[in-house]
């Protein structure tokens, strides 16, 4: 959905200072971006979180792995021995 009065305001700005001119604050400062963010935000509700499930190793097929990148995981206390 076009918003006009912000197309009509690029539009006269592009003709008084020019093509490829970054555009002026045409809405208000920060406090109305937040509110603004604040009244959108139910709208993009962040699915329940998603545990994975261990895989057996004889289902991952086709990754390939570099020596030093399996050299540098294997170091890694987390990881290695």
């Amino acid at each position: 959905m076009t918003n006009f009065k912000i197309h009509q305001a690029l539009q006269v700005q592009q003709l008084h200072s020019g093509p490829g001119a970054a555009p002026h604050d045409l809405e208000g400062d920060l406090a109305s971006l937040r509110g603004d963010c604040a009244r959108m935000a139910p709208h993009w509700a962040a699915p329940d979180r998603i545990i994975a499930l261990p895989v057996s190793p004889s289902r991952i097929h086709g990754v390939t792995v570099p020596p030093a990148s399996a050299r540098l995981v294997d170091a890694m206390p987390e990881y290695g021995d």
